[in-house]
C-alpha cells in the first residue's frame, strides 16, 4: 500500500494542486484547510505536509502551523512533518526542526522539489522505522526466556548475568570457541541502561596487528600514508555502549597498554594525535585461552588482566550440558526449516540420541552446522540418524594442568618433554595448514606464545 500523506494549507487552490502532483506521484492523498480537520485525519497519515499559517477551525485552541508540529509530535512521535511557509526565515526555520520537522519549505517552491522533499522523508522515516523494528528483534533474541538454558550450568550462567547487566562492571568471558560467549555478551548488553546504544564487537585475531591501533582507537589526518582524513576508532564509535573484545588474548603488548588506559581512566588518544578524549564504554571481553598462562610467558600484561578480570563467567562446553543439546537442536531445526523452506518437522528419538552422544568439539556452533546441513540431506518429514552427518574428530581429552594439549597424545616411551612439544606445535600447523592463529587456538595457546615458542624451537 502507497504511503498515504495528508496536506494542511488553508489556500484552496494550492492546497488542490498540491493533492493533485501528490496523486499522480502514487500517494494516497488527504488533505485539510485548517487545524482542528488536521488533527482527526493526523492518526491516519504516513507524512503531514502543512503550512505556517493556518485557522484553527472548529474549537481547537491552537493557532498556528507551529503548534499543529507540536501536537502531532505528541500524537505520534514517528510520523514525519514538512513545514511549508511563505513567511521563511532562519528564526521560523530553526523553531520547526526545533519541534521535530523533517523539512522546512519556503513558498514558492516547485512542485517537482516538493516531490523531492517529500520522498526523502518518507525513506529517513522508513529506515527508522525499520532500525526500531531490528532492535525490537535483537532485543527478543536476548532476552533471557529466548536463550536456551535447561541446565543447572547454563542456569547459574545467567543468573549472574542478570546480576552484571545493571552495573558498568567489566566482565572477562571465558570458554572454548562456540559455547556462546557472542550470545551471553549481547545478553549483558541489552538488559543494561546502555541497551538503547551501540554495541561494537571486536574481533582481535581478526585484525592485523599494524591495523589494530588505528582501528580500535582511531587515527587524525596525516597520521599514516592514506589517512586523508580523520576517523574514530572503535572505542569512540560504542560511546556510552559495550564494546566486546572477543579474543582478548591476542591483543599485542603495545596495544595492551593502550587498553589499560581506556579500563583505568576513560581516555585515549587516536593514532597520529595527542588530543586526549573521553570515552563511556563498558567493556567485556572474551578468550578461549588461559590468560594466566599467558601471564607467565610474558605474553599478557598482569594489570590488565585484573583490570579485565572485575566478573569472569566461564560458559561451560557443550558436552558438559548434554540436557539442552534436544531443545537447541529443536531451535535450530525452526530456524532453518523457515530459512530453507524444508518439510522437515522434527527430529528423530534416533537422531536425537545421535546428537546427545556425540562429544561436540566445536560446541553450539558446531550443532548449528549438522542441523543444517541434515535439513540439506533429509529426504523424509523427520531427521533421521543418517542425516546427522558428524565429523567424529577424536573426544577432547582433559587438558594438562597448565592448559596444553593432552599429555599422552603423540607420546611414546623415551620421547623428551621438547620432543613432544615439537610434535605437537608441528601437527598444530599441519592440521591449519600453516595459520598460527588457528594453530595457536587448536594448541590453546595465544598467537604471541606459538610465535615464541616457534622461535625457541627454530622452527619460524
Amino acid at each position: 500500500m502507497e504511503p498515504r500523506i495528508l496536506v494542511v494549507e488553508d489556500e484552496e487552490k494550492l492546497r488542490r494542486v498540491i493533492v493533485l502532483h501528490l496523486e499522480d506521484a502514487g500517494y494516497e492523498v488527504e488533505s485539510a484547510g485548517d487545524i482542528s480537520t488536521a488533527l482527526r485525519l493526523a492518526e491516519r497519515a504516513n507524512l503531514i505536509l502543512t503550512d505556517i499559517r493556518l485557522p484553527p477551525g472548529g474549537i481547537t485552541p491552537l493557532v498556528d502551523g507551529l503548534d499543529l508540529l507540536a501536537a502531532i509530535q505528541r500524537q505520534n512521535a514517528r510520523t514525519p512533518v514538512v513545514v511549508m511557509t511563505a513567511y521563511g526565515s532562519v528564526e521560523i526555520a530553526v523553531e520547526a526542526m526545533k519541534r521535530g520537522a523533517a523539512e522546512f519549505l519556503t513558498k514558492p517552491f516547485s512542485l517537482d522539489h516538493l516531490l523531492t522533499v517529500v520522498r526523502k522523508a518518507l525513506e529517513v522515516q522508513t529506515l527508522r522505522e525499520e532500525n526500531v523494528r531490528l532492535k525490537e528483534e535483537l532485543g527478543h533474541r536476548y532476552r533471557f526466556d529466548s536463550i536456551i538454558a535447561n541446565s543447572s550450568k547454563m542456569q547459574e550462567i545467567l543468573a549472574a548475568v542478570a546480576r552484571v547487566s545493571a552495573t558498568r562492571s567489566t566482565v572477562l568471558l571465558c570458554g572454548e570457541s562456540g559455547v556462546g560467549k557472542d550470545m551471553i555478551a549481547r545478553a549483558i548488553h541489552h538488559h543494561s541502561p546502555r541497551a538503547a546504544l551501540p554495541f561494537v564487537k571486536i574481533n582481535c585475531t581478526a585484525i592485523p596487528e599494524s591495523l589494530m591501533e588505528s582501528e580500535l582507537f582511531g587515527y587524525e589526518k596525516g597520521a599514516f600514508t592514506g589517512a586523508a582524513a580523520a576517523r574514530a576508532g572503535k572505542f569512540e564509535q560504542a560511546d556510552g555502549g559495550t564494546v566486546m573484545l572477543d579474543e582478548i588474548g591476542d591483543v599485542p603488548p603495545a596495544i595492551q597498554v593502550k587498553l589499560l588506559r581506556v579500563l583505568q581512566e576513560r581516555e585515549l588518544e587516536r593514532l597520529g594525535g595527542n588530543k586526549t578524549r573521553s570515552v563511556d564504554v563498558r567493556v567485556i571481553a572474551a578468550t578461549n585461552v588461559d590468560l594466566r598462562r599467558a601471564i607467565e610467558e610474558g605474553n599478557f600484561r598482569e594489570d590488565l588482566y585484573y583490570r579485565l578480570n572485575v566478573f569472569p563467567l566461564t560458559i561451560p562446553p557443550l558436552r558438559e550440558r548434554r540436557e539442552d543439546i534436544p531443545p537447541l537442536a529443536e531451535f535450530f531445526l525452526r530456524k532453518f526449516r523457515a530459512e530453507q523452506g524444508s518439510p522437515v518437522e522434527r527430529i528423530s528419538v534416533e537422531a536425537i540420541r545421535k546428537l546427545v552422544d556425540y562429544d561436540w568439539p566445536g560446541n553450539v556452533r558446531e550443532l548449528e552446522n549438522v542441523i543444517e546441513r541434515g535439513l540439506v540431506l533429509a529426504v523424509e518429514d523427520a531427521l533421521q540418524p543418517d542425516d546427522i552427518r558428524l565429523d567424529f574428530a577424536p573426544r577432547r581429552s582433559v587438558p594438562a594442568a597448565n592448559g596444553g594439549a593432552p599429555a599422552g597424545e603423540f607420546l611414546s616411551e623415551g620421547t623428551t618433554l621438547e620432543e613432544h612439544e615439537r610434535h605437537l606445535i608441528r601437527e598444530a600447523l599441519k592440521r591449519a595448514s600453516g595459520n598460527k592463529s588457528q594453530a595457536a587456538r587448536l594448541l590453546g595457546l595465544t598467537r604471541n606464545a606459538l610465535r615464541y615458542r616457534l622461535t625457541q624451537m627454530g622452527l619460524e
